[in-house]
């Protein structure tokens, strides 16, 4: 019998389809073939992009020339553009205002060959650190209103190219579906005097079905109404309504958690596609009591079709607890990874 969930931050419901429902191996997901092309995010290679913004040098080595480790540059091709103002204008009932805003690329590590569910600790580290120290300083910027790190991993999931990379754009406004987990979490404080999200975290680890794996600062999970199969979650078990606010001790058992999940999805999506997105507070709200800073990692295993479009209803052929319980399985083994000890079962 097909299930309607409601999510309880915002209210959205999903129609979980047990009667098609789906393991990891029925999806098909297909193998992408490598690119022969010159890769302009590999050393050697800096004049192909525009100047760095950062970068991790333990070498020494001169801006925009290899010895790099982790390289952070504008987009060439921008959504959106740092030099101007807002401009904000009224037109009849339309608004509009200029594309303002900053859009850079993390380039995650000069080995074009390795991906985050193999990185080394300390490279995967340094991901975490260079999104911090690019959204603390973005957030000095008066005319941003939000910043949103997201990855895209797979063409099928938007990445251009396959050199491992992540991305940040930085927005005059707050977006709407982060406005609505602000709104729904905002309520359920009011009426509660609690965080929804610490709920959630409190309830999910007593429940045991949905949790994939935790450590003593952050959980992997899959929540209760996903919208799509293998949807999961990475949260900090301590309040904190921003990646900036977690205590630079916390950083390695985050790095931690988000490569081994990745792994795990890896090996039981044939190494499918998947966005990871980073859904924080905004700007100007410093230290909500009622937000909670998460990662949301989606796998591109079905396709939004009609229904969905014209309903906002998602249908998930594959229950959250199957989800949870296939990644809980997955037998790894990798010579840069340490053995997991804290897992669900």
């Amino acid at each position: 019998m097909p299930e309607l969930r409601k999510d309880p931050i915002i209210g959205r419901w999903v129609i979980i389809s047990t009667e098609r429902g789906k393991r990891p191996s029925d999806f098909g997901v297909s193998m992408e073939k490598k690119s022969t092309k010159l890769c302009p995010f590999c050393p050697g290679n800096e004049s192909a992009t525009p100047p760095e913004v950062l970068a991790f040098r333990p070498d020494g080595s001169q801006k925009n020339t290899p010895g790099w480790t982790l390289r952070v540059i504008s987009n060439k091709f921008p959504a959106l553009k740092i030099e101007g103002d807002l401009n904000r204008q009224g037109h009849g009932i339309f608004d509009k205002m200029n594309g303002i805003g900053a859009h850079e690329v993390i380039i995650e590590t000069s080995d074009h060959h390795k991906d985050f569910p193999n990185y080394s600790d300390r490279t995967a580290q340094d991901v975490i650190w260079a999104y911090r120290m690019r959204i603390s300083d973005l957030k000095k910027d008066p005319r941003f209103r939000y910043t949103m790190v997201f990855r895209n991993y797979g063409e099928a999931a938007g990445a251009s190219l396959e050199h491992a990379h992540s991305q940040l754009i930085a927005t005059p406004i707050v977006p709407k579906r982060v406005s609505e987990e602000l709104e729904g979490s905002k309520k359920y404080y009011g009426f509660k005097e609690r965080c929804i999200f610490c709920d959630i975290v409190r309830q999910e680890i007593s429940d045991g079905d949905r949790v994939i794996s935790y450590n003593d600062n952050f959980i992997a999970l899959e929540p209760f109404a996903p919208r799509l199969p293998f949807e999961t979650w990475i949260l900090p078990t301590e309040h904190y309504s921003a990646l900036e606010d977690i205590p630079e001790k916390a950083i390695p058992d985050l790095a931690s958690l988000l490569k081994e999940t990745l792994k795990r999805l890896e090996i039981s999506l044939n190494n499918a596609p998947y966005n990871y997105i980073m859904h924080t507070r905004p700007v100007d709200d410093e230290g909500i009591e009622y937000y909670h800073w998460h990662i949301e990692i989606m796998p591109k295993l079905t396709k939004v079709a009609g229904f969905e479009w014209g309903t906002g209803f998602y249908i998930n052929p594959t229950a959250p607890e199957d989800a949870a319980k296939y990644l809980r399985e997955v037998d790894f083994t990798h010579e840069e990874q340490r053995v997991i000890k804290q897992q669900i079962l």
